[in-house]
């Protein structure tokens, strides 16, 4: 209910009005992932500090607002800098300044699943942005190195190694390390192709760990069955499509803003079910990372439903192209 309300109040809002806001957002972005770390305000849950606690107000998960006010801000800096992108190496460094201190206090929640969906969403941008492929790969080469050292000389983020080493056989230690993903696969192999029925699964009643957030694509897959599946992601493939289709739109008129950010919408929502899904299904280690508008949890519901009316707004706004049907 929060987030169609507050949605509908964005709604009324022109769209141009997020790119005057400029590093404005990414300074709020900061501001809350850096909540965390103050004593008395940030909460520990299972290991991460990742939520927020403030007097009368409803805990709150730093991420979804911090990503959302990051994507305006990307946004924003791709659209004002989008000639110096495509033949300045400068014009990609200068917004490190917000990026890379907003990467390292998600890393150190620890949320490395969220560090790679924003990555991920950063880097699809600038490459519709223009930017030059060799950048690509020395960026990627360099994330890769630094993860790689955190991992391994950290003793903090040991937990990722042992994800992936589960991940790759989690039968080798099915009552520990590879317990989640083992009653995942339990439960989708139940499903079968019509399921056990609605409401019926046996996993999500204490088998199957965050069955209500991480793995309820697993119990999807137990109670509706392939059938439901199918459904389920064909649902979201729509969905995703026409939020690409309307950036598209957006970027052939000239809205270079409104479509850079309806693109960078697309890529978060792709790159959060495919990793969701993936999870669940044994392909990718475990991320820790929900499905959207799904999942349980009310601050990623609000901001995903906020972040989808402002897709909306987009749009709304593309000119519409009449054409004369006679027959």
């Amino acid at each position: 209910c929060l987030g169609l309300i507050v949605g509908c109040l964005l709604f009324l809002i022109p769209t141009n009005f997020w790119e005057k806001l400029g590093t404005l957002t990414a300074l709020i972005a900061i501001g809350l992932l850096a909540l965390v770390y103050i004593p008395g305000i940030g909460l520990e849950a299972n290991g991460a500090t990742r939520w927020i606690d403030i007097g009368p107000l409803p805990t709150i998960q730093v991420i979804d607002p911090a990503r959302f006010f990051l994507i305006i801000y990307i946004t924003g800096y791709c659209y004002r800098q989008q000639e110096a992108l495509k033949t300045d190496f400068v014009s990609f460094l200068k917004p490190m300044i917000f990026i890379v201190p907003s990467c390292a206090l998600l890393v150190f929640q620890p949320d490395l699943g969220s560090t790679v969906v924003l990555m991920s969403v950063i880097v699809g941008l600038f490459f519709i942005a223009g930017f030059k492929i060799r950048y690509f790969l020395i960026l990627i080469v360099l994330l890769t190195a630094v993860f790689s050292a955190l991992v391994y000389f950290l003793p903090q983020f040991s937990h990722a190694l042992t994800r992936i080493t589960s991940f790759i056989d989690p039968w080798a230690d099915p009552g520990r390390t590879g317990y989640q993903l083992v009653n995942s696969l339990i439960a989708i192999g139940s499903g079968e192709w019509f399921g056990v029925g609605l409401g019926e699964s046996v996993q999500k009643l204490g088998y199957l760990p965050e069955a209500h957030t991480d793995f309820i694509f697993a119990v999807i897959a137990e109670e509706l069955g392939l059938i439901g599946v199918v459904l389920v992601i064909g649902i979201y493939a729509l969905m995703i499509w026409r939020i690409f289709s309307i950036s598209l739109h957006a970027m052939k008129h000239n809205r270079v803003f409104q479509g850079y950010f309806a693109f960078s919408v697309g890529i978060w929502i792709t790159a959060q079910v495919v990793i969701n899904i993936g999870v669940n299904m044994g392909v990718l280690p475990t991320k820790g990372l929900i499905l959207p508008l799904i999942s349980y949890g009310s601050n990623a519901m609000t901001m995903t439903l906020i972040t989808l009316f402002i897709v909306l707004k987009i749009g709304c706004e593309n000119p519409v192209i009449k054409t004369n049907r006679r027959i």
